[in-house]
């Protein structure tokens, strides 16, 4: 699965290495004086290393919308982000292609990032994570799977979008029931992955070899 998946993978491993370099500078803080949940996190640290922050469009910074998705506010966030990357991912990359995933991963990601500089505005507001990208890839998957014609019509085919939809609603309820949840970054990525889950493929990919139907929760602390 993993040799199938090389973007999926090459994500995980930046994001990783992301994470350390905040690690190493401060960013996400732990000890005596940090909560690995909800995480004590140095916002300075995170905006000189690209988070969305507020004026961000009024500046034209827009390379904020890109930098922000691989970076993460606590260990607990980033890990359950990267779970839900490599569950998520390696199956939407097996069953559709490197170039189909990649493609919806990150303009699902920029419309979430986008919706969230837009909330934020000009306050104080900070936001990271690749959520917004995994939500698009969520929305993605529900009408990539039921249009397809390669997949469609396969046995595990309605179990996987009723998990889908399940984790969704889950964690939508989730993000309002908890303040530093970005429910609108995710939202923005949903909807913009349930577009794109519109487009239909040239040529239909080979039925895998080989597919695990494993959606694991996707929930979060931030996003």
């Amino acid at each position: 699965m993993r040799r199938r998946a090389p973007v999926t993978m090459t994500l995980l491993v930046v994001i990783a290495i992301v994470f350390v370099f905040e690690m190493l500078l401060g960013g996400p803080r732990f000890g005596s004086n940090g909560n690995v949940l909800t995480g004590d996190v140095n916002g300075e640290v995170l905006e000189s290393l690209g988070a969305i922050v507020g004026g961000m469009l009024v500046r034209h910074e827009l390379w904020r919308l890109v930098t922000a998705m691989f970076l993460h506010a606590s260990f607990l966030h980033w890990a359950v982000n990267s779970w839900a990357l490599y569950q998520l991912g390696t199956l939407y990359e097996v069953l559709f292609g490197s170039k189909r995933f990649v493609m919806t991963y990150f303009a699902t990601g920029l419309v979430a990032s986008l919706a969230s500089a837009i909330r934020i505005g000009t306050t104080n507001g900070l936001s990271v994570g690749a959520s917004g990208a995994i939500f698009g890839i969520l929305g993605a998957f529900i009408f990539s799977v039921a249009r397809s014609p390669v997949y469609r019509h396969q046995p595990w085919t309605r179990g996987l979008i009723g998990q889908l939809v399940f984790w969704i609603v889950v964690n939508i309820a989730i993000g309002y029931s908890l303040p530093f949840i970005d429910n609108v970054a995710h939202l923005g990525g949903l909807i913009a992955g349930l577009i794109l889950g519109f487009i239909p493929h040239r040529v239909p990919p080979p039925p895998p070899r080989e597919s695990v139907i494993d959606v694991g929760r996707l929930e979060e602390p931030r996003r």
